[in-house]
């Protein structure tokens, strides 16, 4: 096979990888995300720097948990802030604790890489 040949070959398989990767870690919806910035800005003074560094921050944390994860982590979150009997059961769970611990990496890792 001709080295140009070869070569094309190899470029068309890196891009369809890279595609496919892509779009693997793409599975977030643009309203999840836009969420997501929304709070994130509001806790960090509504600044056009906040706007990058939350837009990156959910960028990083696609990259490590799945969006159905991220939902689930998002839910007991939210539950736990609940008093009561709904919040303690939320709490004592151990996957629930996974779910929230999970979450809880991902945005140190985003912390860290974007602010």
């Amino acid at each position: 096979m001709r080295p140009m040949a070869k070569f094309l070959i190899l470029w068309l398989l890196a891009l369809s990888t890279a595609s496919a990767r892509a779009t693997d870690l793409n599975d977030y919806p643009t309203s999840a995300r836009a969420d997501y910035v929304f709070g994130c800005m509001k806790a960090n003074g509504d600044t056009r720097l906040s706007l990058e560094r939350c837009a990156c921050s959910i960028d990083v944390i696609a990259t490590i948990l799945p969006y159905e994860r991220y939902v689930t982590a998002e839910t007991v979150a939210s539950v736990n802030q609940q008093a009561g009997q709904v919040g303690a059961l939320m709490r004592n769970t151990d996957a629930a604790r996974d779910a929230l611990q999970e979450l809880r990496r991902a945005q140190a890792e985003a912390q860290v890489r974007c602010f």
